[in-house]
């Protein structure tokens, strides 16, 4: 049985990682550190574990941790981690900068310990049914792919005149950024994924709130070979559901989570596929979920070798929206130091 600390219950979804520790039937909650002690302490009462104030201390006593701490302090917190030989599963992004992750990287192969990075939707069964897709050429060389992301977290509600989002998620300091570090990195890694990595980024981000992280944004993504990834996300949007586009040079794919439905045309299959939109029926099961082959690779020494490198080029891709926006120009992914 794994002893498995959480390392702060900052993020929206620590509670749903400390579920699933308590859910596998090899790991175990056993203590508690968060950088704010009254909440900390509070997700230690209710979880019926320990709540240490130092993060060593905790440490001593686990044999891996979860982090949802504050996305600017994943370095300070992975690293120390790594160095005290604990194994890692961590929210995205693994940092904001490439710089950072450099850091974790070498502190993690340095003590040959286990790092996984939550991207879910890399295993969900819509995103298999599209590898495969991709996989058999249905779409020919791909030109473009579009994906997006957003809800309704920062408009108003009758229970909150801020929105359903949590405060700190509009700070900067604390996240790095707005609605493209947090919610956009699934649509960018899902890009990635199925466009290659990129040249070159441009973003656009829009403020519709006022807050000082942007809270409506559109990150474009230009390959050397001519194509295009569009990745959008958003905190501003009642009604937005999660649509993944993929386009080239014999085919194309639709699917939305309004409907559920994937719809694909193309001249690779024959004349019927090519003449009209069809809609794929069986869409395979959902792999296991990160947190799930974070234990097995643990269990067998192997390394998540997809799922980091996905998770370094993330960050690079958000480091370079960001600096976009900043400077007011695209980014050389070259050039991030």
């Amino acid at each position: 049985m794994l002893k498995i600390g959480m390392a702060s219950f900052w993020h929206v979804h620590a509670e749903d990682y400390a579920r699933q520790v308590e859910n596998h039937p090899h790991t175990q909650i056993a203590a508690v550190w968060d950088e704010n002690p009254e909440r900390g302490q509070a997700a230690a009462n209710a979880k019926g574990v320990r709540f240490y104030e130092r993060y060593e201390d905790m440490l001593a006593q686990v044999d891996a941790v979860v982090v949802d701490a504050p996305t600017t302090m994943h370095k300070e917190v992975i690293v120390a981690a790594a160095e005290a030989g604990k194994h890692i599963f961590t929210e995205k992004v693994i940092a904001p900068t490439w710089q950072e992750v450099k850091a974790i990287l070498e502190a993690v192969r340095a003590n040959d310990v286990r790092l996984m990075v939550s991207l879910p939707r890399l295993y969900f069964g819509y995103t298999l049914a599209v590898r495969e897709m991709a996989a058999q050429g249905l779409f020919g060389q791909v030109t473009l792919v579009r994906s997006r992301l957003s809800h309704n977290g920062a408009i108003p509600t009758n229970q909150s005149a801020t929105g359903w989002l949590p405060a700190h998620f509009y700070s900067k300091e604390e996240c790095g950024g707005g609605a493209m570090i947090d919610l956009g990195c699934h649509p960018m890694y899902l890009t990635r994924l199925l466009l290659g990595m990129p040249e070159t980024v441009s973003a656009t981000y829009g403020y519709i709130t006022g807050r000082e992280v942007e809270d409506n944004a559109v990150s474009v993504l230009q390959c050397g070979n001519g194509a295009i990834g569009i990745v959008e996300a958003g905190f501003v949007n009642r009604f937005s559901p999660f649509a993944l586009e993929v386009h080239g040079t014999e085919g194309s794919l639709l699917y939305s989570s309004h409907d559920g439905k994937m719809m694909f045309r193309s001249s690779v299959k024959g004349e019927d596929y090519a003449k009209e939109w069809q809609i794929r029926e069986s869409i395979p099961q959902d792999a296991p979920a990160a947190f799930d082959q974070w234990i097995e690779h643990i269990h067998k020494g192997t390394d998540a070798e997809e799922n980091i490198q996905l998770a370094v080029d993330l960050t690079k891709l958000m480091e370079a929206s960001n600096r976009s926006v900043q400077e007011g120009r695209p980014i050389a992914i070259r050039d991030l130091n």
